[in-house]
């Protein structure tokens, strides 16, 4: 193990308690095999044979807890948001397809055929979208249909309101800190927003808007009309990140704010602000870009109206940690017999994918931050020879050390590239790891 990936791991696991301290020994070395080569099958991860084998004893353990594994994990990044005046708690859930694998308790995905997971985490992001962790997580295998055409079990909508319900839990012990409950349009329910009025919105609240809700009053105005009659009140330009079916752009919105009142489910009226940001002049053949959002924040400015819109910008941070987790971490490959080992797997990807994460916007965030704040002098050195590149006279940044990471997976580092994503950063992080691997071998066997 290199001495920063011993640190890091030892930090995030500090309060690891398996009731056995043979297995807390076993979750972190498990831990370090999977970091160092996150796109490895677990006998490839492993260094042997005893050590697969013990690996496999220990997700199929039935006295560890997946909710166990991430405690420390989730208590690491609690602590990291303290320090912190804004932090947005995203919400979203994502498939996992299992599809086709002998995996015992697996339940139909979008239709029945189709078997898997579904995953829905809380990731936490400031907001300048540096990824602090995972806050909690739901995973979960549907019910088949019964004879009615009925699933059984708790609606899955309700992972929406349980939610805020956690993020409103964390609340009073950061009294310095404002959480942001973010999410798509999954989590426009009255439900959600109901229940933070009950219990005081400790945390607030930025969903998109799925529906356009008829306004009480009965003279048929609805909420979207409504909020874009008035003049609005001013415009947001940003560039747009590329993305595989998209270039990148730069995209001017006009901005209106409006607070109303809407039907609460039970004869009650919840008092919302609702924000529409349009965009204008859109190239040719492009969808223009349009977010409608509700939110308990009060918006009566360009400016408070901005900062909404930027917040739900950063949404995207999650979807990125999924990708991570799902083809950098290929976690949809697990052969594992059982849905319960497949969840105690998932506990220790969901924080390598975190770790991915955040080196790539460590790298953007923090650009001159020294290198050895993240990675010890053999990782250094083994990026630099892998890139071919002569070991600089003084010490390098994260940024150069990142950048040299990606370009070893596959970034081309030209001036109209910008930084480096997950993807380049996982495959080339892989080789490092290996290559810092070697420089101790070949070290300690000249020693």
């Amino acid at each position: 193990m290199t001495k920063a990936a011993q640190q890091w791991i030892e930090q995030e696991f500090a309060g690891l308690d398996l009731g056995d301290a043979r297995l807390d020994r076993r979750a972190k070395k498990l831990m370090e095999r999977l970091a160092a080569n996150p796109t490895a099958s677990i006998p490839r991860a492993c260094d042997s044979w005893s050590e697969t084998c013990a690996a496999y004893r220990f997700l199929r353990n039935t006295d560890v807890a997946w909710e166990a594994i991430l405690e420390p994990h989730w208590a690491s990044t609690q602590e990291r948001m303290r320090s912190q005046s804004v932090v947005l708690c995203i919400q979203d859930t994502t498939e996992l397809d299992f599809n086709g694998q002998d995996i015992d308790g697996l339940g139909p995905l979008n239709y029945e055929a189709r078997r898997g997971l579904y995953l829905h985490p809380t990731y936490a992001v400031t907001t300048e979208r540096e990824p602090l962790g995972v806050l909690d997580a739901w995973m979960w295998a549907r019910e088949e249909l019964d004879a009615d055409g009925v699933r059984p079990g708790p609606k899955e909508s309700t992972r929406w309101v349980e939610g805020y319900e956690r993020v409103a839990e964390m609340a009073p012990d950061m009294p310095h800190t404002r959480l942001v409950y973010v999410a798509d349009r999954e989590a426009d329910m009255v439900q959600m927003m109901r229940r933070a009025s009950e219990l005081g919105t400790p945390g607030d609240w930025l969903v998109r808007a799925k529906h356009d809700r008829c306004l009480p009053g009965g003279d048929g105005a609805r909420l979207w009309a409504s909020t874009t009659s008035a003049e609005p009140l001013g415009e947001i330009t940003f560039v747009t990140g590329a993305r595989e079916t998209q270039k990148s752009r730069t995209v001017r919105q006009q901005l209106w704010a409006r607070e109303v009142e809407i039907a609460d489910g039970e004869r009650g009226k919840i008092k919302v602000h609702c924000v529409i940001a349009r965009e204008v002049r859109a190239p040719a053949g492009i969808k223009p870009i349009e977010w409608r959002l509700l939110t308990n924040r009060a918006v009566a400015t360009q400016e408070e109206a901005v900062e909404l819109i930027n917040w739900y910008r950063a949404r995207w941070e999650i979807e990125i940690y999924f990708h991570v987790l799902k083809n950098g971490c290929e976690v949809e490959t697990l052969q594992l017999a059982a849905v319960d080992r497949i969840e105690r797997a998932l506990a220790l990807f969901l924080v390598v994918a975190w770790r991915v994460t955040y080196l790539m916007r460590k790298g953007r965030t923090c650009p001159d931050l020294d290198a050895a704040l993240f990675f010890d002098p053999d990782e250094i050195r083994g990026a630099h020879l892998l890139a071919k590149k002569k070991m600089p006279a003084t010490p390098p940044t994260v940024n150069e050390v990142v950048r040299l990471i990606a370009q070893i997976g596959g970034f081309l580092g030209r001036k109209s590239d910008g930084e480096p994503g997950a993807k380049t950063i996982w495959r080339g992080l892989d080789q490092v790891l290996a290559a810092a691997d070697t420089l101790r071998a070949l070290r300690e066997g000249l020693g």
